[in-house]
């Protein structure tokens, strides 16, 4: 199973293992999973995720439960990069709303969806940890603070021409 990693997946899981006492391998989970959605355009099947839980020397149980509770990874096809608002109570008084509103309309989307090119994935996001410099939003691992909507738009130009 571990064969549908990728060399540069198995290399990077690897690196993180070594950084764990060897009986602690599922510490290294959290990389091992953000690798392989990486090596599937930004996405997990069953198959990777079970890949992964031998590659670790796990239960499939124990990746599955990490993969379903976190909202960084993604168990189905989705946009190539994800736009994450935050919608906390720091971002909302702060106007989150109105920019998650300019994004829908912009995209033509709403969160959870992608846009018909597969090109974005918006999704909210409960706290990014940048509560002085709201509202924010991520977009794949990029954070731009202090937003309006004209600096969305320039964020998006950005990334439109990736």
């Amino acid at each position: 199973m571990t064969e549908l990693l990728t060399e540069k997946t198995h290399a990077t899981i690897d690196e993180w293992l070594q950084k764990y006492p060897a009986d602690q391998k599922r510490s290294a989970v959290l990389t091992a999973l953000h690798a392989a959605q990486e090596q599937n355009e930004g996405w997990l099947s069953v198959e990777l995720m079970d890949a992964v839980a031998e590659k670790l020397g796990l239960a499939k149980i124990q990746v599955y439960e990490v993969a379903t509770f976190y909202d960084m990874y993604e168990l189905k096809p989705c946009g190539k990069h994800k736009i994450r608002v935050c919608t906390n109570v720091s971002c909302w008084l702060r106007g989150s709303d109105e920019i998650a509103a300019h994004l829908k309309k912009r995209l033509g989307i709403d969160f959870n969806e992608s846009t018909p090119d597969n090109k974005f994935m918006l999704k909210d996001s409960e706290c990014l940890a940048a509560c002085a410099s709201a509202p924010m939003l991520q977009i794949d691992n990029k954070y731009y603070e202090n937003l309006t909507t004209e600096k969305v738009d320039e964020a998006l130009a950005e990334w439109e021409a990736k």
